[in-house]
């Protein structure tokens, strides 16, 4: 007999820091069918739709960092209101100070819970004093909703963007769940026009949005958390019990596992936001197909890139200011980026290491023009995926210890004659690593075969291939659902 659970169903209403309501839990995909039944009947209702996707992201928020929702919505009203503000002067430094006053309540916050213990230990190296660690809990997504929201207020300030009337709509913007905690970073220009428009799915973006999140799914729940439980981690938390090959093959892994970890969840995102009449921008591009560092940044983490390009580089002057002081812009553009994504300085080399890419290979092509032949492009390939690899270590490493050992394994024990007893023992991780990489490679072709497919499926086969996919997961994972990596930034 069907039993009810007061007290079970309470308790979906409490936080619970341990276990963070993620796209990859099945306790997910009940919320969300309940929520989708709603939101499609709200859809003659304009505003009571909009009002209740924005109640079900601030839940979502709630049941991934607890009160700290709050800061989304001080986040959202500050903004809103500034906006208007600087839309409605007509005092040029006026509003430039009510833009500096957005930065300031963005990047002080910002600053605050990501940086500060960071800083403290860098006056405690220079000064010798003892000032913290301070317990300050990193809310989920903090550095991806202040980015959107700025975007807001910096399009309204240089007059690209007409500033909102209605404050939910604003609301619902910021903190549309499908993409709030772990990105794209969808820009107001992009997103505001489409909360206007009529709710419609045609059965191309139903079908899209079915298969980019069942294959976000397997990216995450299959390939990215078994060779992260059952390799990748094993090999940074004791890269010196390992040879130098299988200290390569964990970083060959971690290269996959942060793809299909973030790319997965972007997929995801970009479906469910498909399923709820919103489209987003793509987010990644198969990045490891890249010929050059630069080729790279337009594939990887698109959102991210072009938001740094935009609203740094170019604010920094670009390339409009002179070869050196490009130069100088490309790094410190980089830098950032790599501090943005943690307060550690092996972020920073990371983002460094990058940026002195970028600066070379603009060098090299202002040196050698001409398109590159096949033998070129080919070693572009191999150098950038492998130049990649080599910052991803500083990316995935608890600490620099971790990162020489893993760099000595690799130059002075690396025993190649293992690879025989690496392939029979590692045989299920190498299998979703050839999986993994070669799904990577394949031409986009075959992608939009594959979606085009799912597409023609009718309602009842697009159930049933969720489902298959629901059921691979729980057959493979080895453990509780793992955290999206993105989550910590």
């Amino acid at each position: 007999m069907f039993h009810f659970d007061l007290d079970k169903i309470l308790d979906q209403f409490v936080y619970h820091r341990e276990s963070p309501l993620i796209f990859s839990s099945g306790l997910f995909l009940f919320f969300f069918l309940v929520f989708m039944l709603m939101y499609r009947s709200l859809r003659s209702h304009d505003r009571l739709r909009i009002l209740w996707g924005t109640a079900f992201s601030i839940y979502f928020y709630y049941k991934s960092s607890g009160l700290y929702f709050v800061l989304l919505i001080i986040s959202v009203v500050v903004d809103f209101y500034l906006a208007r503000w600087i839309q409605s002067t007509e005092d040029k430094g006026k509003k430039r100070w009510l833009l500096v006053l957005s930065l300031v309540a963005n990047l002080g916050m910002l600053a605050y819970f990501k940086y500060t213990n960071y800083f403290a230990e860098l006056w405690n190296g220079i000064t010798g004093s003892g000032i913290g660690p301070f317990e300050i809990f990193l809310p989920v997504g903090i550095s991806f909703f202040t980015f959107q929201s700025l975007s807001y207020t910096i399009d309204v300030y240089r007059g690209q963007l007409k500033a909102l009337d209605n404050i939910w709509d604003y609301a619902f913007f910021v903190t549309f769940f499908p993409q709030m905690v772990a990105g794209p970073i969808v820009r107001a220009a992009d997103f505001l026009p489409q909360i206007g428009r009529k709710l419609e799915i045609s059965k191309a973006d139903f079908g899209q949005g079915v298969f980019l999140f069942c294959i976000g799914l397997f990216k995450k729940a299959v390939i990215s958390d078994y060779i992260s439980v059952n390799f990748v981690e094993r090999i940074f938390d004791s890269p010196l019990q390992y040879t130098g090959l299988e200290n390569l093959m964990g970083v060959y892994g971690y290269a996959l596992q942060i793809y299909c970890d973030f790319s997965g969840y972007s997929d995801m995102a970009i479906g469910i936001g498909l399923l709820l009449g919103f489209r987003f921008p793509v987010n990644f591009d198969s990045p490891y197909q890249s010929l050059s560092i630069t080729e790279f940044w337009r594939r990887w983490h698109i959102s991210l890139s072009s938001w740094l390009r935009d609203y740094l580089y170019i604010s920094l002057g670009g390339n409009r200011k002179g070869r050196f002081r490009t130069y100088i812009n490309l790094m410190l553009t980089m830098l950032l980026g790599g501090l943005w994504h943690g307060a550690a300085t092996r972020f920073i080399i990371w983002g460094g290491l990058h940026g002195l890419a970028l600066a070379v290979e603009r060098v090299v092509k202002e040196t050698i023009p001409g398109t590159p032949g096949a033998l070129r492009r080919t070693l572009g390939g191999l150098f950038t995926f492998h130049f990649v690899c080599f910052c991803w270590i500083f990316f995935r490493a608890e600490n620099m210890d971790t990162v020489y050992a893993i760099l000595g394994q690799i130059a002075f024990d690396f025993r190649p004659d293992v690879f025989g007893a690496f392939l029979s023992g590692y045989a299920p991780v190498v299998f979703w690593m050839a999986i993994g990489f070669t799904l990577h490679l394949l031409p986009k072709s075959a992608e939009q075969r594959a979606q085009t497919a799912v597409t023609a499926l009718p309602l009842a086969g697009k159930a049933l291939l969720l489902t298959a996919v629901i059921m691979l997961v729980m057959q493979v994972k080895s453990s509780d659902v793992q955290p999206f990596i993105y989550f910590q930034f």
